[in-house]
């Protein structure tokens, strides 16, 4: 998992799912709450809590695990919101590898 960046990422609705496929993950703020959007082994993907960890200190999951990026944003796991329909309100952070 990459560490958040501090600057927001300039992004349209339009332009993320794009910026997923190319980049593999990225940072969503919606009020108080961070998700960590990313793929597993890019074949599926999936958001994750930031505020919850496991034993394994990995944030824990928090939508279903899906095959496609299309399939993901259609996930209703914003306070059973979808991605595009609390786009406006969301801010977005481009996801630094800590390599």
């Amino acid at each position: 998992m990459g560490k958040k960046a501090a600057e927001v990422l300039e992004i349209s609705y339009d332009e993320l799912e794009e910026y997923l496929h190319v980049h593999h993950s990225v940072y969503m703020r919606v009020g108080t709450k961070v998700y960590y959007i990313t793929d597993a082994n890019e074949s599926y993907w999936r958001a994750q809590d930031t505020s919850i960890r496991n034993h394994k200190n990995h944030f824990v999951d928090c939508s279903d695990l899906v095959p496609t990026v299309g399939e993901f944003l259609s996930l209703r796991f914003v306070n059973g919101h979808t991605i595009e329909e609390v786009f406006d309100q969301a801010t977005f952070y481009a996801s630094i590898s800590s390599r």
